[in-house]
């Protein structure tokens, strides 16, 4: 008995030693467990979230993919805005020559409204001869080729002036010829103003829809690369540019007064 509890007693204190060490290791882990609970739990939606992001791979591919597709907005806006500056100018442009047409045929009817008080008259009387007739024929044709030259008269008028017909008469007093001629030039202007119109509501139709193309295409490049794009101080708001009725009559005032204007970039 003495031989074994020779042999046991001297390991008792390390085998304690061991004991006391395991039950402080437990005691530390329990005390942990109670301490933080989430810390050692493995928690089902955070693995699920880690595995639907992306890697760093993928998140360097859409990074350089939304890079691209930022620069190529932002061409295509500057590209869409010197486009919206051409179709303005050329609005600007229709609507000088609306304005130089709406002119001519105000000339042009002051010059008809003075020679039909002129034609009321009683005309002198000529002898009418084969002479006086060739001389109003051939005042007629320079009359007429004048006009034509001052761009008052059409080619197709011209050429019914030389072959008398649609109301040209050679035979008439030069007082009367000038009043069918300035009422063909009245015609053709006002032909010409309306076409002028036409051209200008198309261009500023143009112009409207390049500004809104442009305006468009710089909000998406604004978003695109997470910064405003610098815009000029003259661009108005796309919600200023009203369009004016199109009913014009020979009454009412220059059609390029008045007009809204388009943004200029």
């Amino acid at each position: 008995m003495q031989t074994v509890l020779s042999a046991v007693l001297p390991d008792v204190p390390r085998a304690a030693a061991i004991w006391l060490s395991l039950l402080g290791v437990v005691v530390v882990a329990v005390a942990v467990l109670l301490l933080r609970p989430g810390r050692l739990r493995l928690d089902p939606a955070v693995r699920i979230r880690n595995a639907a992001m992306p890697s760093q791979l993928e998140q360097a591919l859409q990074e350089r993919e939304q890079s691209r597709y930022a620069q190529e907005v932002t061409v295509a806006a500057e590209r869409a805005t010197t486009t919206a500056q051409r179709r303005r100018a050329e609005w600007v442009a229709a609507q000088e020559t609306v304005e130089a047409a709406w002119q001519a045929l105000e000339a042009a009817e002051a010059g008809v409204r003075r020679l039909g008080g002129a034609a009321a008259m009683p005309l002198p009387q000529t002898v009418r001869t084969p002479a006086e007739y060739a001389d109003r024929e051939r005042y007629l044709h320079r009359a007429a080729l004048d006009a034509y030259w001052r761009r008052e008269l059409s080619v197709e008028q011209l050429s019914d002036v030389f072959a008398h017909r649609d109301g040209w008469d050679p035979r008439l007093h030069p007082v009367e010829q000038e009043l069918v001629l300035q009422r063909a030039i009245r015609d053709n202007l006002a032909a010409r103003h309306v076409a002028a119109q036409e051209r200008e509501q198309a261009a500023w139709r143009a112009a409207e829809l390049a500004v809104a193309a442009a305006r468009s295409l710089r909000e998406e490049a604004h978003a695109a690369t997470g910064r405003r794009v610098a815009e000029s101080a003259s661009v108005l708001p796309l919600s200023e540019v009203l369009r004016p009725s199109t009913e014009q009559t020979r009454e009412n005032a220059v059609v390029a007064r008045g007009r809204a204007a388009v943004p200029a970039f």
